[in-house]
């Protein structure tokens, strides 16, 4: 049967259309890819300490690659360091908050970009992102700032599947509700940056000191923003205060000073306190006790280590 010319027209003009709407789909370009590595890569990928070097906060940056080498290999997605990352076939899977981590679309996107020839699709160039606290003091602080500097320096580790395997003594820092959990014991009182685990880590009144992988240990100036966090409540990203975990178990390590104080930090010693191997005034110690409702510790024990 002859084909109508209009029909035939029609189809030749679809005919045509086709490799293009194929080349959009099957060839994805920097532009899709970017506001994922926005999402969920930049906040450890930037700033002026990225891990190995590797910063993804502009395709400059991507395609620069680590301190260890490029990342992508144009036309090559298996042999791509980024995708065995996000696929977990190369450990610690990324990105290092999950799970949940990047969706198999998204990582098919990822291989098509890859396979494409890594296209820019634009040729301006990408924002670098600032991943550095930026607080001036004595303003409100809440866990959306320090999520950043957390991510890029501790949830390395403190992730399920970080550098040591699992977080280390199952501390989890990839969220605000792991980070605050006290199910085993509070490693942040809100109120009380002195009586809290986390706190005295990062300052080095515990061994052994964190981040692990320092030095460079968190600056003076990050510090002080955990500091101001813990403070004035540690409050979530929306600023609202949280309650204080009466009753929950506490363990801290310092510098046992005169009146039972520990680095300056008050305790409250009685006579149901087991005071082990007889600690002595400038022995550096493990304190164990529980929080009371005004956040006070209640000591339970106390005893040197080494």
């Amino acid at each position: 049967m002859p084909t109508h010319p209009a029909r035939g027209l029609a189809i030749c003009l679809l005919l045509a259309l086709l490799p293009a709407t194929r080349a959009n789909t099957d060839e994805p370009t920097y532009r899709e890819i970017k506001p994922i590595l926005q999402a969920r890569c930049v906040l450890c990928h930037s700033g002026p300490q990225p891990p190995l070097g590797l910063s993804l906060d502009s395709l400059e940056q991507l395609l620069k690659g680590s301190q260890n080498g490029p990342i992508v290999r144009a036309g090559a997605p298996s042999s791509s360091k980024l995708i065995n990352r996000l696929k977990g076939l190369s450990q610690p899977r990324m990105p290092m908050t999950g799970p949940p981590f990047l969706s198999e679309e998204e990582i098919a996107l990822f291989e098509r970009w890859i396979t494409g020839g890594l296209k820019p699709g634009s040729a301006e160039r990408s924002a670098e992102v600032d991943s550095s606290p930026s607080v001036s003091p004595g303003s409100a602080v809440n866990y959306a700032q320090v999520e950043k500097l957390l991510v890029r320096r501790c949830v390395k580790c403190h992730s399920p599947s970080g550098l040591m395997g699992g977080p280390p003594e199952g501390y989890l820092l990839t969220s605000y509700a792991a980070t605050l959990s006290h199910e085993d014991r509070a490693r942040v009182v809100p109120g009380s940056a002195d009586s809290s685990e986390l706190v005295r880590r990062i300052r080095g009144q515990a061994r052994p000191r964190m981040p692990y992988d320092g030095p460079p240990f968190l600056d003076d100036t990050e510090i002080a923003l955990i500091v101001d966090w813990i403070n004035q409540g540690a409050r979530d990203a929306q600023g609202k205060p949280a309650s204080l975990p009466t009753g929950a178990k506490v363990r801290l390590h310092g510098r046992l000073e005169a009146n039972w104080r520990l680095d300056s930090l008050p305790l409250k010693v009685n006579a149901a306190t087991r005071l082990e191997h007889s600690p002595r005034t400038g022995d550096y110690v493990q304190v164990r006790g529980r929080l009371t409702s005004g956040g006070a510790l209640i000591i339970e024990r106390i005893r040197p280590r080494h």
